[in-house]
């Protein structure tokens, strides 16, 4: 396996993330390993092969990874860069890890910059642990795209004509950042032992919806069939200066998405009803949204009608040895 050391050290095997990345030869077989010293890099970086870790040295607030993409850039004759090309990092295939670091996406406020994707992440096998993913409006992607996209160009970016492959990915004690939708996607995720950190990205001069609702924390996409999409096990779902009632734990992208806390805490900003349906009554019969044993000023056993309330029986089928097996890519079981 092949160590890379990366810092603004003159002794460092490289001065940047891309550049240690642009070392490696196309095709080179081994695992890699780069490890960044403490610091700021600002750069858009991009992981394109299999069996690679990132890690950074010290503290995830001591090694930051930042750019300011978003998708309301305008670029060449005057299109849009679009949600899917406005990541900090793009960390596309299997068994790729990223630990002890932050990836952030800068771009402010939300109203002019739309969406900023901090991490983009597609494969199988993928571990983010002790990492602060940073944002507001969409950010942290879970690929693959879903099937189509609802509006010509919508999905313009580097996979938008990649075949779309299920993976399974494990988010481990992270701290994961942003307002409107900033957990969405089709994977297969297991959140285990993270804070869910919702933020206010309007501006004082923005007035907030009459509604009082500032965002969503999921927008989960999962494909018709699967047994699993997104599972929060003992995590915490807190407010950064939000109001009470103020946040919806999610809203399906797609119409068979899934979303299941087991066991977390949720602080008072969270809606009473947990989910929003996100105008899609015909997702009431083929979304899961369900909870087993959640706890904080924000829990409730009075939700949406079409939130479930899970058994001890079946938060058994939660736990992280289910969701992450071979059989969570079958699409066999309807959970």
């Amino acid at each position: 396996m092949r160590t890379i050391r990366v810092s603004a050290a003159e002794d460092a095997d490289f001065h940047s993330i891309r550049e240690a990345l642009q070392s490696l030869m196309p095709g080179y077989p081994e695992p890699v390993t780069i490890l960044l010293s403490p610091g700021t890099y600002r750069e858009k970086v991009e992981v394109r092969r299999p069996d690679v870790t990132i890690c950074g040295t010290g503290t995830p607030e001591e090694t930051v990874i930042v750019y300011g993409d978003y998708a309301l850039k305008m670029y060449d004759e005057n299109r849009k860069y679009g949600t899917f090309r406005s990541y900090t990092f793009l960390l596309d295939g299997d068994r790729n890890t990223l630990r002890n670091l932050t990836v952030q996406n800068d771009s402010f406020p939300r109203k002019k910059v739309g969406q900023a994707v901090a991490l983009y992440a597609d494969g199988d096998g993928i571990l983010v642990e002790k990492c602060h993913l940073e944002s507001f409006q969409d950010t942290l992607f879970t690929g693959p795209l879903p099937p189509k996209a609802m509006s010509v160009g919508g999905f313009i970016g580097p996979k938008e004509f990649a075949p779309r492959v299920m993976g399974r990915h494990h988010y481990l004690h992270c701290r994961i950042s942003g307002d409107v939708d900033f957990i969405f996607g089709s994977a297969v995720c297991y959140f285990e032992d993270c804070d869910i950190i919702c933020r206010n990205g309007l501006t004082d001069a923005d007035q907030a919806p009459e509604t009082g609702v500032l965002g969503y924390a999921t927008a989960a996409s999962t494909p018709e069939g699967y047994p699993y999409g997104y599972v929060f096990a003992r995590c915490r779902f807190l407010s950064d200066g939000c109001p009470a009632g103020s946040f919806y734990l999610g809203r399906p992208w797609r119409d068979y998405a899934k979303t299941v806390l087991i066991q977390c805490y949720l602080d008072a900003h969270i809606r009473k009803e947990g989910f929003h349906d996100w105008g899609k009554p015909q997702a009431h019969d083929t979304v899961l949204y369900a909870e087993y044993e959640s706890s904080g000023p924000g829990a409730s056993k009075k939700r949406a009608d079409f939130v479930r309330i899970l058994t001890e029986e079946e938060a058994a089928e939660y736990t992280k040895e289910k969701v992450l097996s071979e059989a969570a890519l079958t699409g066999e079981k309807d959970g």
